[in-house]
């Protein structure tokens, strides 16, 4: 699916759905830990520390930095891997499925609310 917005219309659309988000009360995440988020949410299983940190072209020390943040919001958490015990695997959580679902309705409300 392919929607033409101009560059104005689509970080109006973003203004909408952060302050929908900030309203609702919303952990506040920083653009990095929501990248990392959606990452993990989004894209296929598993997910280690190295692999996010080149994936998203980020240190490894701010992936844990992010992790640590998301870990205690109960948005993701750490298991070690079983086949290479000195491995972590980012692996996600109810919590973190529902607010993201929740952030997903926010923006399609902002996109209904713009038109």
């Amino acid at each position: 699916m392919s929607i033409e917005i101009k560059a104005s219309q689509a970080l109006d659309l973003w203004r909408i759905a952060i302050v929908e988000s900030v309203r609702r009360d919303s952990p506040d995440l920083s653009a990095r830990q929501m990248a990392l988020l959606l990452s993990v949410y989004l894209t296929p299983a598993p997910h280690t520390v190295r692999g996010l940190s080149e994936a998203l072209n980020i240190s490894k020390p701010a992936i844990t930095r992010a992790l640590d943040r998301l870990s205690s919001l109960g948005m993701v958490k750490r298991k070690v891997d079983e086949e290479d015990r000195r491995s972590v695997l980012v692996q996600r959580t109810v919590k973190g499925s529902v607010f993201l679902r929740e952030f997903g309705d926010i923006i399609v409300g902002a996109g209904l609310e713009s038109e």
